[in-house]
């Protein structure tokens, strides 16, 4: 049992003012996991007063001691991967190969990919009589979700440090193992005193306070697109600025010219890894129809040999989804795509068959639809759990039009042995990423959707640059 009584703020660990206890399970077994202490709207005014009284000092250091600390912070970070590891899997229910593998790696990156940006990075420029600089905005606060829990904060968190800026961060109330100890790992690696500050709280009841501050000068907010119009409604009246990365319906095209091993790899692995639980998922699989069936077949071959069960098991591909809320939402949209008339390849409602000490657990079966049609619901919304749909295309121009015909654009991929025209392709979907042929994820580049997937960018040098403000001083002699 985990026991987590305090937030930190001004340096310091502290028990929450308006204080109230939440009990959190393992999703694996359905047990009690441990208890964290949430606090309330007094926590995040003090929290705010002390990013706000850190901001002129901080603000002011040079390139080169941000450059040392997010170094220091990345190298902090490594010596704890194992305990990042261990607080991922407890929290979320990810495969400890996959907490270690992708959920840790990805996280710590993130310092040493904004260290690096700063470094090149020219944040003061001369046109003519004309200095143009860019400068921290100032406190920031950030909202975090649960699927990506070291991921996302510190890439958030690492950027902002580059810019020079202090935060308030929220993490998703069902994930604070992983955010305590990133706090933990930002204390030990040097980061002044109020420069970061966590406060563990429901975001129904911190929310709108915290959007709305006046003293909050930015919100980097990931989540879903109801919630962020309530942020937005909430930030409008200061006219703060708003990240926002949300949801996604993501497509993968293969090609008429795919190799298939290719194609089906993509398709499980950014579909079904993670549980799943990705905003990026690549949950539209789009097939030549004159390929469907072959590529049908290898697929359920290929998910019939995924083992699903035990996270902490070496060789578990596929753990549980974080709660039952969560199973219960994604039970209701496979019924949905049977009622609809999709064909059920594999899995559908229930769950797995697994040892009884994890019938508690929240597991759903990996589930594979065919003859899906775009206007379907399946296809349209994001369903946040290892669901595929299968949608046949006519064309390359066919597929295309099917990828784009979605209110979200966040991540895309293209699987074909012509690299040229999977790149022309990609060029052609309205997406903020895309993935060529079973690409490695790169972390060191930019990071967000088009449409309702969001606005902003994150990661990188792109990432820093939502946390600057430009001002021109004209009329410099000298």
């Amino acid at each position: 049992m985990r026991e987590l009584h305090n937030m930190y703020v001004d340096g310091r660990w502290s028990a929450p003012v308006e204080r109230s206890v939440l009990e959190l399970s393992d999703p694996a077994t359905g047990r009690p996991s441990g208890h964290v202490a949430l606090g309330g709207v007094a926590d995040v005014d003090r929290a705010v007063t002390a990013a706000r009284r850190a901001f002129p000092a901080f603000g002011a250091t040079t390139t080169a001691e941000r450059v040392d600390l997010l170094e220091a912070v990345g190298a902090e970070y490594a010596r704890r991967a194992e305990d990042m590891a261990q607080a991922v899997t407890a929290e979320l229910g990810s495969p400890l190969a996959l907490s270690r593998s992708l959920h840790v790696p990805s996280g710590q990156s993130q310092f040493h990919h904004a260290a690096q940006a700063l470094r090149d990075l020219d944040l003061v420029e001369r046109r003519g009589r004309t200095w143009i600089r860019r400068e921290p905005i100032g406190v920031c606060a950030m909202i975090t979700p649960w699927n990506y829990p070291a991921l996302q904060p510190a890439g958030k968190v690492a950027s902002a440090l580059a810019a020079g800026c202090t935060i308030v961060l929220k993490p998703a109330q069902l994930t604070p193992y992983s955010a305590v100890l990133l706090a933990e790992i930002l204390e030990a690696a040097g980061v002044p005193a109020g420069v970061f500050n966590l406060v563990l709280a429901r975001g129904s009841v911190i929310g709108d306070t915290l959007n709305a501050h006046p003293q909050i000068d930015m919100i980097s907010f990931t989540g879903s697109g109801p919630v962020a119009v309530g942020v937005v409604a909430a930030a409008a009246p200061t006219a703060k600025r708003v990240v926002t990365e949300l949801g996604g319906k993501s497509p993968q095209i293969v090609l008429p010219d795919a190799d298939l091993d290719t194609a089906v790899h993509t398709a499980v692995l950014y579909a079904l890894g993670n549980s799943g639980q990705t905003c990026g998922a690549a949950s539209r699989t789009l097939v030549p129809r004159e390929r469907l069936d072959e590529f049908l077949t290898a697929l359920t071959t290929a998910v019939a040999g995924l083992k699903v069960g035990d996270p902490r098991a070496e060789d578990t591909f596929m753990g549980p989804v974080i709660s039952a809320d969560q199973w219960d939402t994604i039970q209701d949209y496979i019924h949905q795509g049977i009622d609809e008339g999709a064909r059920l390849i594999t899995g559908g409602p229930g769950k797995p068959e697994l040892p009884d000490a994890l019938t508690g657990g929240h597991f759903v079966k990996p589930t594979v639809f065919a003859d899906v049609t775009n206007d379907m619901t399946i296809a349209r919304e994001e369903i946040f759990g290892p669901v595929m749909s299968v949608i046949a295309y006519d064309s390359v121009e066919d597929a295309i039009s099917i990828a784009n015909d979605s209110p979200y654009g966040l991540c895309g991929y293209v699987t074909g042995t012509d690299v040229r025209q999977a790149c022309t392709v990609a060029e052609k979907m309205r997406t903020g990423y895309v993935l060529i042929n079973d690409a490695d994820f790169d972390f060191n580049t930019s990071w967000g959707g088009y449409k309702q997937s969001g606005n902003g960018r994150e990661w990188a040098d792109f990432g820093i640059g939502e946390y600057l403000e430009t001002k021109s001083i004209v009329g410099v002699d000298t």
